[in-house]
C-alpha cells in the first residue's frame, strides 16, 4: 500500500499553512477536533452561495439541491462504515447526543429498576453521564468493566464475568481517547450478543483513522462525530440497525420528523427523519459528505497505516526522553493503539507543558479529556497531556516534541 505524503497532504488544509508564535504550527491535537480541507470549506460555501434553502418542504430548485446534497451525504456515511442503507444513518449534533438519543429513547423504555448497564473504566463521559442520569430516574445500575493489571486494554475475564449478569445494554469506545487503546469491539459485541444485550458503540475515535465495518461488527447501534474527520462542527452521526431504530421513539417532536399531526394526536416520519426534528443542521451534513470523499480519496486503510507508523515513530522518540511517562499500549502494541499517545513529564504540570508547547507552535492537550474516572482513578494521575496524529502529521511534526519538552525542563528548572 503506497504511503501518504503527509507534507503534500497539508497542503489542502488552510489552516496548516498558517504560523503560532512565529512557527510553524504543529497541530497535534486532532483526538479533539480535526483540522478541515478546502473541499469541506468549499463544500459548505458553496451551499450558502448557491443553493441555501431548507430540506423536504419545498418545490423548487435549490430547495431540492440541498434535499438532494443533504441525503446524498448520508449515502456516503452509509458506505463509510458499510451501513445497510442511509435509513440507518441519524444526523445528530455529536457523538455525546448521539449516545443520549439512544439512553434516552430506548434505554428509558427498556431499562426497569436493577437492571444493568455495563460500560468500561476506559469510557470518555459521553459513554458514562447518560447511563448515570438515567439509573437516577429509573433505579438501573451502571457496571465498569475494569483494565487489566498495566492499564492498557479491558479485562476480558472481568468483561465476561460481568455479562454473566445479564446486563440489558452494553456500551463501549472502540477506541480510547486517552490510552489510543484500540478494541476488540467484534468479539466483545459478540459475547453482549449471547447473553441478549443491545450494543451501543462509541465509535469517535474509530471511525475517522480506521476502518469500520457495521455489519461485521454487529453493533446495534454506533455513534460518532463529523468534527474529529474533517467535518465540521455540529453534526455527527448514529447508526442504528433497521429494527433497533424502528423500536425507539423520537426524543424530539416538532417539524420534518412527523407523518402526520392532529389536535387528537401525531404519527412519526419513516426513518431516519423521525429522528431529526425541525431544521436540520444541513450545510453540516454537506461539509460531513464532503469530509468522507475526502476520507475516501486518501482511503482509509492508508491513513490507518500511516498514523500507526508515525505513532510508532514518536514512542520510540518519546522512550529516549528522561522523565517522560508513556500511558497506554507500548512501542511492541501499535497494531492496537489509535494514533493518540498521553503522557506526563515528571516534575511539570501538563497545562504548563501545553503552554510551553503552544510558544514552540505546536498544539497539544492537557487535562483529564472528558474522561476522569480513567484519568484520576484509574491511572491516578490528576492530569495527562496528549498527542494525536492524523494523516497530515508527519515524522517533522514529531520531531519537533523533544525539543519542546527539553525547553518546559529548562524554563521550569526540571532535570
Amino acid at each position: 500500500m503506497e504511503g501518504i505524503d503527509a507534507e503534500k497532504l497539508r497542503e489542502d488544509f488552510p489552516i496548516l499553512k498558517r504560523k503560532v508564535n512565529g512557527k510553524r504550527m504543529v497541530y497535534l491535537d486532532s483526538a479533539a477536533t480535526s483540522q478541515k480541507p478546502e473541499s469541506v470549506i468549499k463544500a459548505i460555501d458553496n451551499y450558502y452561495r448557491n443553493y441555501n434553502s431548507n430540506i423536504h418542504r419545498g418545490l423548487y430548485r435549490i430547495a431540492e439541491e440541498a434535499t438532494e446534497a443533504y441525503t446524498g451525504s448520508k449515502e456516503k456515511v452509509a458506505k463509510l462504515i458499510n451501513a445497510e442503507a442511509y435509513r440507518n444513518i441519524v444526523y445528530c449534533r455529536n457523538t455525546t447526543e448521539a449516545i443520549n438519543m439512544v439512553a434516552l429513547s430506548l434505554g428509558k423504555s427498556l431499562l426497569e429498576k436493577g437492571d444493568i448497564v455495563l460500560t468500561t473504566e476506559m469510557e470518555h463521559h459521553s459513554n458514562i453521564v447518560p447511563w448515570q442520569m438515567l439509573s437516577k430516574r429509573l433505579g438501573s445500575k451502571v457496571e465498569y468493566a475494569r483494565l487489566d493489571g498495566d492499564k492498557k486494554f479491558i479485562d476480558m475475564e472481568d468483561y465476561k464475568s460481568r455479562l454473566e449478569k445479564d446486563p440489558k445494554i452494553v456500551t463501549f469506545t472502540a477506541a480510547s481517547n486517552v490510552l489510543g487503546t484500540i478494541n476488540d469491539i467484534k468479539e466483545m459485541t459478540r459475547l453482549a450478543h449471547k447473553k441478549g444485550a443491545v450494543v451501543i458503540i462509541d465509535g469517535a475515535q474509530h471511525v475517522p483513522h480506521m476502518q469500520m465495518d457495521v455489519r461485521e461488527v454487529g453493533c446495534d447501534f454506533l455513534a460518532f462525530s463529523g468534527h474529529k474527520m474533517f467535518g465540521p462542527a455540529g453534526i455527527g452521526v448514529l447508526y442504528g440497525k433497521e429494527e433497533a431504530l424502528e423500536s425507539m421513539e423520537p426524543v424530539l417532536g416538532g417539524g420534518d420528523m412527523i407523518r402526520s399531526v392532529s389536535f387528537a394526536g401525531c404519527s412519526w416520519n419513516e426513518l431516519p427523519w423521525k429522528f431529526e426534528a425541525g431544521t436540520s443542521n444541513i450545510e453540516g451534513g454537506i461539509g460531513l459528505g464532503a469530509a468522507v470523499d475526502y476520507i475516501l480519496s486518501i482511503g482509509i486503510g492508508r491513513i490507518r497505516e500511516h498514523e500507526e507508523e508515525l505513532t510508532k515513530y514518536a514512542l520510540e522518540s518519546m522512550a529516549e526522553i528522561r522523565g517522560v511517562e508513556v500511558f497506554g499500549p507500548g512501542i511492541g502494541e501499535t497494531g492496537r493503539r489509535g494514533g493518540t499517545i498521553s503522557f506526563n513529564v515528571n516534575g511539570i504540570h501538563p497545562h504548563d507543558l501545553s503552554t510551553i508547547f503552544d510558544s514552540e507552535g505546536i498544539a497539544i492537550r492537557a487535562g483529564h479529556h472528558c474522561a476522569m474516572p480513567l484519568v484520576n482513578s484509574v491511572l491516578g494521575q490528576d492530569a495527562v497531556a496528549r498527542i494525536s496524529f492524523y494523516a497530515y502529521n508527519s515524522e517533522e511534526d514529531v520531531d519537533a516534541i523533544a525539543p519542546a519538552i527539553s525547553k518546559a525542563k529548562e524554563v521550569l528548572k526540571v532535570s
